[in-house]
Formats: structure tokens, sequence, C-alpha cells
């Protein structure tokens, strides 16, 4: 399968109204549909947070990267002031528009557990592990639950293990769209 899943349609037509290539597009619908797993699993395990805003933050958190196009290709991180500036411009409030600012450093203080989950996604839909970003989500998982931090480790490395299964594919996807318009 070479067709992303659908994005909402407010998503779509801010993507759509920002020039956004196809890859990136087939990126954006990617990682959300991983941060739909996550959330799940999150919830399951009684997590309080803010869905929406996940599903919103990993949905457009690269839309800077129709300002800098070249970051499409090369690593770098100028898309994502440019994506902020981007969405607020066109109206987004600030609690969803933040996303493309802080999807970078979740390592930053003051991070919410909705920045950690967008960003996790944005790692793991690749099949990424980052222990660092895991460790903090385990922390807020553990705190909201009671669990020990051990087993509730447990618990999300067997998610995240299972969602890094399908990354083949999900990089088939994305490398079947091309990066220009």
């Amino acid at each position: 399968m070479t067709t992303p899943p659908p994005l909402p349609p407010d998503v779509a037509d801010l993507l759509a109204g920002a020039g956004a290539p196809p890859r990136l597009v087939a990126h954006l619908a990617l990682v959300r549909e991983v941060a739909e797993r996550i959330a799940a699993f999150c919830e399951e395990q009684g997590l309080e947070f803010d869905r929406e805003a996940v599903l919103f933050g990993a949905a457009t958190h690269d839309i800077g990267k129709t300002v800098h196009p070249e970051e499409l290709s090369v690593p770098g991180s100028a898309h994502e002031p440019a994506g902020y500036a981007l969405l607020r411009e066109r109206g987004v409030p600030e609690r969803l528009a933040r996303f493309a600012r802080t999807h970078g450093t979740w390592d930053a203080p003051g991070v919410t557990v909705e920045d950690l989950l967008v960003s996790l996604a944005d790692k793991v839909w690749k099949d990424k592990r980052v222990r660092d970003l895991e460790d903090l989500v385990v922390a807020r998982l553990a705190a909201a639950t009671g669990r020990e931090p051990w087993e509730t480790f447990l618990a999300l490395d067997d998610q995240l293990t299972a969602i890094g299964e399908d990354a083949p594919r999900r990089l088939g996807v994305q490398a079947a769209h091309p990066v220009v318009r």
C-alpha cells in the first residue's frame, strides 16, 4: 500500500494552503497514524492528556518545512519556529500550533506530556528509539498510573516494538511520494 492514511479535513486544508509537497503530507499522515496508536495505549494506561492536541500536533509538526524545503532532505531545525509562525498566522490556537516549535525540543524545561507524545510519535514512526525521550514518557505514565517505572517501561517498550515492526511499510509509503509539488 502506497497511500498514507487520510488526514482530517482541517489539517489537509492547512497543508494544501501552505503548499506542502506529497512526501511531507505522507510523513505527517504516517506520524499521526502512529500518534493514534500511542494515544490509545496511553489512554488504556490511565494517562490524562489532550488527545486532540497530540493528534493535531503529530499531523502538523513539520509544516514549517514548506517554508524551509531544504529540510525535507537534510536535517535542520529552522522549520520549527517557521511552522509555529505559519500555523499562528492561519489562526491555529497556541495549544495546537506549539508542536511545530516543540517537537524537536522534548527535553526542554516545561515540556508537557502532549509534547512528549508528539515527539515520540515523530521518532518511533520509523522505528527510531530514543531512550531519554522514552524515559520521560515512562515517568509520566508511572506517575499517572501508580505503577512501578520498570513495569511501565516494559509495557511501553512492547507497544513501541509493535509499532516499529510496521516501520518498513511506513517508510515505503513516504518514499513513494515526491519531495516536490
